[in-house]
């Protein structure tokens, strides 16, 4: 395994948590961690998470609560695509909605990329709704992804929910955690 993989450490941030530099080259997901973060969290909206590797902040995501909702009108192929969400549900189960955590945000910083810290913080995000008694319960994993993580999200399993923003900067994606 990658050395810099051994020596990660996953921090929930606090309000007292000292937040050092990080640049990852997107200034809207640098001022998210630098200036919004913990305005979050004390609205209770999300909560980010640090990844330290030797107290340097490498990475972050941020979590919430979310829902993945078939809207009443559907196109056939969105009709499809809801199908398969709910195909691995038993027929007296299926619903609407289904209970979801949102990430929110996620990046790496550039002196960290090309490590897998990507990989690993979704990786993380499993772990914790998948071997971890929670208080309500989680079936999906989305994130609306930039069109430059498409890819990304796509080798981690992620699949689009709909077509109608196949054309938009941002798509919404989701991850079955039964799937695993």
């Amino acid at each position: 395994m990658n050395s810099i993989l051994d020596k990660i450490k996953i921090v929930r941030l606090e309000q007292d948590t000292p937040i050092s530099s990080f640049d990852c080259g997107d200034t809207d997901l640098n001022d998210f961690l630098h200036n919004d973060a913990k305005n979050y969290l004390k609205s209770m909206l999300a909560v980010t998470y640090l990844i330290l590797v030797e107290n340097e902040i490498a990475a972050y995501f941020c979590l919430s609560n979310d829902g993945l909702t078939r809207t009443t009108i559907l196109t056939e192929e969105e009709k499809s695509l809801w199908n398969k969400v709910g195909r691995k549900i038993p027929n007296s189960k299926r619903r609407k909605t289904y209970p979801a955590v949102k990430i929110g945000r996620l990046a790496v910083n550039q002196k960290f990329s090309g490590f897998g810290l990507g990989t690993q913080m979704l990786l993380s995000v499993r772990e914790m709704y998948l071997n971890r008694p929670h208080h309500a319960g989680c079936r999906f994993v989305t994130v609306d992804a930039y069109r430059t993580a498409f890819a990304f999200y796509e080798k981690n399993d992620f699949r689009y929910l709909t077509t109608k923003d196949v054309n938009d900067n941002t798509r919404t994606m989701y991850f079955d955690l039964k799937s695993i």
